[in-house]
C-alpha cells in the first residue's frame, strides 16, 4: 500500500446531502465477501485528494478538499449546523461519491470497494441511533457478525464482551427491545453495534446530541476510555467546542462548506486563524485553565 506524505488541508466546500437511507441499516442487508485488505498499521487511514462534490450537475459543493486522516487518531469535524460535516462522513463510507478527486479508505479509493464491504469495515454511529425495533439488544448487536457468517456461539459471546464494555449487563438488556431502554442506553447499544464486527473504522456522526447534559457528559467520559482502549480510526462530528477538546485527538474546524482550521487538540484554542477566534467567540469564549466557557 502507497503511504503519502501527510499534507495541510486547504480547502473544502460542502453541504448537507439529505439521504433518506440509514446507513446503519443499509450495511448489513446484503454482499459478498471479497479478499480483505491489508491492515494498515501506520500512516494515512482516510485521505481525501482534491476532492469534488455536486448533486445534479450544480455547482460544486465539495472543492479542493485535500486532508489526511491518520491511523488510530479521532479527528473531531466541528462547526456550526449546516457547516458540511455529515456529508464528509458519507464521501467516506460511499454514502456519497466524488465527482472529481479520490476519497481513499485503508489504500483504496472508495469507488474501487464494494460498497457493502466498505460499510461493513465503518462502524458508523448516528444520533438516532437506527436499531431495529423489532429485535432484541442482542439481536440488534449481533446483526452484522450473522450476515457474515459467524458462528452463533462467537455472535453471543461477541456481544455479551461488547455490552459489558459499554456499561451495560448483557443478563439486564440483552433481551430488550429499544422501547424498553432509555436515550443513553440506546445509545450504547448503537456504539456496541458499530464495534460488533471489530470494524477499523468508526464514524459517529453527533452521537451524543440528543442526551440530556448529565448522560451526555457520562458518554462522552466513557467514550474517551473506549477509543484509547480500542485504538480505532475515528470521525467524529459535533459543533460542541466542550466536546471537541475533550475528546480529539486533531479538531478540523468547518465554517459555511469549507475547512478552515486543523489543529491538535491540545493546541486548537491557541489557534490563530480567524475563524477559530470567532468560533471559539461565539460560544461565549473559554477559559483554557478551567477547561470551560468563560460564562460558566
Amino acid at each position: 500500500m502507497q503511504h503519502t506524505k501527510q499534507g495541510r488541508s486547504r480547502h473544502l466546500v460542502v453541504a448537507e446531502g439529505n439521504s433518506r437511507k440509514n446507513p446503519c441499516v443499509e450495511t448489513a442487508l446484503e454482499g459478498q465477501a471479497v479478499k480483505e485488505p491489508r491492515v494498515v498499521e501506520q500512516g494515512v487511514m482516510i485521505e481525501f485528494r482534491a476532492v469534488e462534490f455536486s448533486l445534479n450537475g450544480g455547482a460544486p459543493l465539495v472543492a479542493g478538499m485535500n486532508l489526511q486522516i491518520q491511523n488510530g487518531e479521532t479527528l473531531i469535524l466541528l462547526g456550526r449546523s449546516g457547516a458540511g460535516k455529515t456529508t464528509t462522513l458519507k464521501l467516506i463510507n460511499r454514502l456519497l461519491e466524488p465527482t472529481a478527486g479520490e476519497v481513499l479508505v485503508e489504500g483504496r479509493t472508495t469507488t474501487a470497494w464494494d460498497p457493502i464491504r466498505l460499510r461493513r469495515r465503518i462502524g458508523y454511529v448516528i444520533q438516532e441511533v437506527g436499531l431495529f425495533p423489532h429485535l432484541t439488544v442482542e439481536r440488534n448487536v449481533g446483526l452484522v457478525p450473522a450476515l457474515e457468517g459467524w458462528e452463533p456461539e462467537r455472535i453471543h459471546e461477541r456481544v455479551q464482551e461488547l455490552l459489558r464494555l459499554v456499561g451495560l449487563d448483557p443478563a439486564q438488556f440483552g433481551t430488550r427491545r429499544p422501547h424498553e431502554l432509555s436515550g443513553g442506553q440506546r445509545q450504547r447499544v448503537g456504539v456496541a453495534r458499530a464495534l460488533a464486527a471489530d470494524p477499523p473504522i468508526l464514524l459517529m456522526d453527533e452521537p451524543f446530541g440528543a442526551l440530556d447534559p448529565v448522560t451526555r457528559s457520562e458518554m462522552q467520559r466513557e467514550f474517551k476510555g473506549l477509543k484509547e482502549q480500542l485504538k480505532k480510526t475515528i470521525v467524529f462530528v459535533t459543533h460542541d467546542l466542550q466536546e471537541a477538546l475533550r475528546l480529539g485527538t486533531r479538531i478540523a474546524l468547518m465554517a459555511e462548506g469549507r475547512l478552515v482550521a486543523v489543529h491538535p487538540a491540545r493546541d486548537f484554542l491557541r489557534a490563530s486563524e480567524p475563524e477559530v477566534r470567532a468560533f471559539v467567540d461565539a460560544v461565549g469564549g473559554w477559559d483554557e485553565g478551567k477547561g470551560r466557557r468563560q460564562d460558566d
